[in-house]
C-alpha cells in the first residue's frame, strides 16, 4: 500500500545529528544507493490523473537522473536537520533548470506543484540564488539582492518577492561539466558553495528542519553524488 505524501514526512524520523556517540565522529551518508529510488518518493502531480505517467526520476548509470518532464519532485522520506548536502551535477544535454530544495515539508504549497522549502537554485546561468517557496530567508544587501516590484513584499507565496540574488553568476562549470554544491544547512542559517566560491548565505530562516528534494523543472540532469553529513 502506498504511503501518502504526509503521512511519510509525520512518520519519517528526524536526523537533527548523526554523530556516533561512541566514536565521536560524524557519518556521511549517501542519499541515494545507484540502484534505484530506496529513501525517495516521487510527488508529480499530473500522475493524479494517469497513474501509467512514464517515470520523471530514474537510476542510469549509477547516477540519480532528473529526466525533466514531467515535472514535480523527488523527495526524501526522512526529514534531516544541522547537516552539510553535497550535491554533484551536470546538465548532459541543453541547459535548464533544476534545484535542491532544503527544508521541504507541505506538498504543492505553491503553484500546486512546489512545496514548502527554500530552493537552491540550479537553473543555467543563475546556480546558487534562493528561492523561496512558502518559507523565507533573509540576507545581506536585501533591499539589491531581493528586489520589489510594486505592492510587493518579501514572502514565500505568490505574489510574494521570491527570488534571491546569489553573490555570483560565474562560478558554473561549462555545459556538460560536473558543478559542486556544498549546501550547509546549520540551525535557521543556510550557506552555499558552488565550486568552491561562496554563492549565497542566508539567516533567520523561518524553518530549520525538513525533507530534501530534487526538482523535474523542464531539463534532464544527471547527479552523481548526493552525501549528506551531520553538523553539530
Amino acid at each position: 500500500m502506498r504511503i501518502p505524501i504526509i503521512a511519510a514526512l509525520v512518520l519519517a524520523p528526524l536526523f537533527l545529528q548523526g554523530d556516533d556517540k561512541k566514536s565521536g565522529e560524524s557519518k556521511t551518508v549517501s542519499l541515494f544507493n545507484g540502484k534505484d529510488l530506496s529513501g525517495w518518493h516521487a510527488d508529480i502531480p499530473a500522475a493524479d490523473k494517469d497513474a501509467n505517467l512514464a517515470p520523471s526520476f530514474i537510476i542510469r548509470d549509477g547516477m540519480l537522473v532528473s529526466l525533466g518532464t514531467p515535472r514535480g519532485h523527488l523527495i526524501t522520506d526522512k526529514s534531516y536537520a544541522n547537516y552539510k548536502l553535497v550535491v554533484e551535477y551536470r546538465f548532459p544535454g541543453k541547459p535548464g533548470n533544476c534545484g535542491v530544495l532544503a527544508h521541504s515539508s507541505t506538498p504543492r504549497v505553491l503553484n500546486n506543484m512546489f512545496p514548502s522549502s527554500i530552493e537552491v537554485q540550479m537553473n543555467s546561468g543563475h546556480a546558487g540564488d534562493f528561492w523561496c517557496i512558502g518559507e523565507n530567508i533573509e540576507v545581506p544587501d536585501m533591499e539589491q539582492r531581493r528586489p520589489r516590484g510594486k505592492n510587493q513584499k518579501w514572502g514565500g507565496m505568490r505574489g510574494d518577492s521570491r527570488r534571491i540574488f546569489n553573490l555570483t553568476d560565474d562560478s558554473e562549470k561549462p555545459l556538460g561539466e560536473w558543478n559542486s554544491f556544498v549546501i550547509e544547512c546549520t540551525g535557521k542559517e543556510i550557506k552555499v558553495h558552488l565550486n568552491g566560491v561562496l554563492v549565497n548565505h542566508g539567516f533567520n530562516c523561518t524553518v530549520n528542519q525538513g525533507q530534501i528534494a530534487i526538482q523535474a523543472e523542464g531539463a534532464e540532469v544527471e547527479f552523481r553524488k548526493i552525501e549528506l553529513s551531520p553538523l553539530k
